[in-house]
């Protein structure tokens, strides 16, 4: 299974929020850029990257730190936050960056993730992010009517190449993922599904790994690598080294196995 170091983006530095909450921000390094080179440097395979303002204002707002951290390391980057149009997702592949997530899009205009599926073979993810059970969008800040589930089918009949789902009751909180929510899911799709909030231990990630037959690919890490609850490598050396392909999708050869 994939260990998936997070850097959240605000206002140009790295932070965290707690449940969401951009008022409980908390902040880890004023450069990202170094934070990215700490976490290839400690074997990452990939990186996720989220636009918090981009996501608040539905356009991408941190474009500067994702085009620095794109030229810095030679990872994988997947970026979210404030991509709603073709032309936005466009210009973030111009940067550097492999793999583009729409969250708020997938809900408000699902077609565009078939258009762009179809542009942009296995490099379009969705981003599922659900408060119990219903699919919140525009960073967090609202609460649709739509099931997560009823939305990753809908996503995976539209060419999505992963889900990334996070139960935003656990973002930054350090209380353990959802694993009834994430087996449900997974078993409910046939593309992969990556876990993300309240990871906060070794522990976490091995109850994880019992996920991986019913298509838990990989898992976003986040508050816990800030506050040395988890070590990167050792979280690495417990499940990884993963099952998604670290060759650009654009050369041809399938992101994800």
């Amino acid at each position: 299974m994939d260990v998936i170091p997070a850097i959240d983006l605000l206002e140009g530095r790295c932070v965290r929020l707690f449940q969401g909450d951009y008022e409980k921000s908390q902040v880890f390094n004023e450069n990202p850029v170094e934070v990215a080179k700490q976490w290839e440097a400690e074997g990452a395979t990939r990186l996720h990257l989220v636009d918090l303002d981009g996501a608040k204002a539905g356009k991408p707002e941190n474009w500067q730190a994702i085009e620095a951290i794109a030229a810095a390391v030679s990872l994988p980057i997947q970026v979210g936050g404030g991509l709603r149009d073709a032309d936005r997702v466009s210009a973030l592949f111009d940067l550097g960056v492999q793999y583009a997530i729409l969250g708020t899009a997938a809900v408000e205009n699902p077609e565009l993730v078939g258009q762009l599926s179809s542009q942009f073979p296995e490099r379009i993810l969705v981003g599922i992010d659900a408060r119990e059970g219903k699919v919140a969008t525009r960073g967090w800040l609202e609460t649709s009517e739509v099931m997560a589930i009823d939305l990753a089918k809908q996503m995976e009949a539209q060419g999505a190449a992963a889900v990334i789902y996070t139960d935003i009751k656990r973002d930054g909180t350090l209380k353990g993922p959802n694993l009834d929510a994430l087996r449900e899911l997974a078993t409910a799709i046939k593309i992969p599904v990556v876990a993300s909030g309240g990871v906060s231990s070794i522990s976490d990630l091995m109850r994880l790994l019992g996920l991986v037959p019913a298509g838990v690919s990989g898992v976003i890490v986040g508050k816990a690598l800030y506050t040395g609850d988890i070590f990167l490598e050792d979280a690495i050396k417990a499940v990884g080294p993963g099952r998604w392909q670290d060759v650009p999708p654009d050369l041809g050869t399938s992101a994800i196995a």
